[in-house]
Order: C-alpha cells, then sequence, then structure tokens
C-alpha cells in the first residue's frame, strides 16, 4: 500500500456548485446573483470606490502630497516642570527620567521645551533644546548639554 494511493472516504469531500445549470442542481435560473442590475450582468461588475454615479467619497477628501519620510527622528517632550522635580544640582539625563517614569521605552531621543518654570540648578543632558528652554535652565543657574 502507497500514501499517494490512498483516497478520501466517500462523502467526506463535498463536490463543487455548479452554478447556473438548471432549478434541479439547486442554482439555476439567477444563478445566486438576483434580478437585474449592474452586479447580475457577465463581466467585471462595479469597479472599486463606485457609489452609483454620486461623487464618491474618497474625491471629497483632500489631496495628500509629498511622502512620508520613514527616517524621521521623534523626539519625546521633557517640560521644565518636570525637570522642576528633580533635587537642585542633581544630573538628569534619559537613563533618570526614564528610572522616574518620564520618558517610555528605550533608545528614545529627547527633546527639552520651554513649558511651566524651574527655579533649581540642574544639569540636563538631551538631544535638543528649545532656545527658551536653554534659557530658562541657565538662567535658574543650571546647564543644558546636547548629547548625540
Amino acid at each position: 500500500m502507497r500514501e499517494d494511493l490512498i483516497g478520501s472516504v466517500k462523502g467526506a469531500r463535498r463536490s463543487k456548485q455548479r452554478i447556473g445549470r438548471g432549478n434541479a442542481a439547486g442554482q439555476g435560473t439567477y444563478a445566486g446573483r438576483g434580478l437585474k442590475g449592474q452586479k447580475s450582468r457577465s463581466g467585471k461588475g462595479v469597479k472599486r470606490g463606485f457609489e452609483g454615479g454620486q461623487n464618491r467619497m474618497i474625491k471629497g477628501l483632500p489631496m495628500k502630497r509629498g511622502f512620508t519620510n520613514i527616517f524621521k527622528d521623534q523626539y519625546t517632550l521633557v517640560t521644565l516642570d518636570t525637570l522642576e522635580k528633580y533635587d537642585p544640582g542633581s544630573t538628569i539625563n534619559s537613563d533618570v527620567l526614564r528610572e522616574g517614569g518620564h520618558i517610555k521605552g528605550p533608545n528614545k531621543m529627547i527633546k527639552v521645551v520651554a513649558t511651566g518654570h524651574i527655579s533649581k540648578a540642574v544639569t540636563i543632558s538631551a538631544h535638543k533644546f528649545t532656545k527658551v528652554a536653554r534659557e530658562r535652565i541657565e538662567q535658574a543657574g543650571g546647564t543644558a548639554e546636547e548629547t548625540n
């Protein structure tokens, strides 16, 4: 006995329904297509996005131009209010911010923005600073170090 000679048990495989081959076959007359209309005719049918002659919804949406840069640098924003929570004289970097729960995930690039106020002298190392954020950190007696 060989495996390639073993067949299916009778009744295990149903034969394909033959559509449009008489009413006795169960799919005669309209062959499951209903009565009239574009979808009942032979051929391709309705094209994608067709809405019966009215303007398609996609035509009403604004046209997307240009392209999306998949290599764009995405920064996690850290505010001055967040830096205010740390002790004066402390050094704040990405590891400290991650332990404090202010940024999530590894290898996130940090940008310090000037939302809020800072009165403590802290040393912060981040990838980018806004102009006003850098000024406010230095006014408070701290230092802003850019890292790569």
